[in-house]
């Protein structure tokens, strides 16, 4: 078949599956050292569509409609990678069938952390939101269980069963009316209306609202908070020791940001995310000395399931963001 140029000037072989990016022998290993050391342990990357990750994941230059049609079961294929971001279903829900559709062709081991619909978890939508079609809007959705069983859960639930490994509600920065006592109680009758079943996990971007009445609505209902690295929030170590330390029904981290950035100056200053442009090595340990301390923990809590995802945006790349976490973690396991 005639090889055809992509919209960036690629070639695009219509017959040519994408596939895994040849790995050295030490990520390879210490793939393997985890799975055996740590097999609750699931580390990966907030999406996996970027074609800058050529020779780190990719075996050639992925044109979109390779990464949409290859991209994730080639990247499950990763030694390291064990998990992935799901950011489509904070813009729009996805039916049973499309996500059933995204395990095809995934191993058994492998578990996606998937975002809520941000109806959600937004009081008003801005004026200058992304949800151009409710800009300016209050949203009356906000915490209705009802809506988010419907829309949210049971999706997850049947249409990735065992490789739904968290469902994340992450909470933009907002005015939330009532203040930090309200919106634990709040969430805490919201949680409790939602089908049993999935581990959920709750990430702020409002360091008011991460107080003690909202880490107890947490434990009431067995869900965990999300330990970020974002700018405004509380640094990480502060938070994981708040929410429970290692004593906790599941671990879930996300290395989002530079606190010097924002999503855009991010992107910019990092793309094409092929290379650690601002390694921050303090942030790493950081990590991985809360994962460890997990995986060491009392009893039952030192089986819980940890989740880590780093974004591209954290320190250029997150793929070698992981990397680099897992020779932290195996120098303390």
């Amino acid at each position: 078949m005639t090889a055809q140029l992509d919209i960036f000037g690629g070639e695009v072989h219509p017959d040519r599956q994408l596939e895994l990016a040849a790995q050295d022998e030490a990520t390879t290993e210490a793939g393997a050292r985890l799975r055996e050391l740590a097999p609750q342990l699931r580390m990966g990357t907030s999406s996996w569509t970027f074609p800058g990750w050529e020779g780190l994941v990719w075996d050639r230059k992925a044109s979109n409609r390779a990464l949409v049609r290859d991209g994730l079961a080639t990247y499950a294929r990763h030694p390291l990678l064990r998990t992935v971001g799901l950011d489509r279903t904070y813009y729009g829900t996805m039916s049973a069938a499309q996500l059933g559709a995204l395990r095809r062709d995934l191993p058994e081991d492998f578990q996606l952390l998937v975002k809520a619909h941000a109806e959600c978890t937004t009081v008003q939508f801005s004026s200058r939101s992304w949800n151009r079609a409710r800009a300016g809007q209050r949203n009356e959705l906000f915490l209705e269980p009802e809506y988010a069983t419907r829309a949210v859960v049971e999706p997850f639930m049947q249409g990735l069963g065992p490789a739904g490994g968290v469902l994340l509600f992450q909470f933009p920065p907002q005015y939330v009316t009532g203040g930090a006592r309200s919106f634990a109680s709040r969430l805490r009758a919201f949680l409790e209306a939602l089908p049993a079943g999935p581990q959920y996990a709750v990430e702020l971007r409002n360091p008011d609202l991460f107080t003690p009445r909202y880490i107890k609505a947490l434990e009431a209902v067995g869900a965990t908070h999300c330990v970020a690295e974002l700018p405004g929030m509380p640094e990480i170590h502060k938070q994981w020791q708040a929410s429970g330390g290692a004593d906790r029904p599941a671990l879930v981290m996300r290395w989002m940001l530079a606190r010097h950035h924002d999503y855009e100056s991010g992107k910019k200053a990092y793309a094409p995310f092929d290379r650690l442009v601002d390694p921050n090595v303090e942030v790493r340990r950081a990590y991985a000395d809360m994962i460890a301390a997990q995986l060491r923990g009392p009893g039952q809590a030192s089986k819980a399931k940890v989740t880590f995802i780093a974004n591209n945006k954290a320190e250029g790349s997150s793929p070698l963001t992981v990397r680099s976490l897992a020779d932290a973690l195996l120098e303390r396991l």
